[in-house]
């Protein structure tokens, strides 16, 4: 009897690691896609500020 008991122990595990590989991969892929969309939208020169120095102080601000 402990031997099946090692063997299910086994399929267990292996199946636990192949479970967690799959879902690891799928959220790797998810990050990927959803990385590469941000990257792939434009960017808008309207809503980029550019920092101006102050005269005054001499620290960049935005404006």
């Amino acid at each position: 009897m402990p031997p099946l008991i090692a063997f299910a122990g086994a399929l267990g595990g292996l199946a636990v690691v192949r479970w967690a590989y799959r879902t690891a991969v799928r959220i790797n892929q998810e990050l990927e896609e959803a990385r590469l969309s941000r990257v792939a939208e434009p960017a808008r020169t309207g809503e980029v500020k550019t920092l101006r120095r102050d005269p005054v102080t001499g620290a960049y601000r935005p404006g």
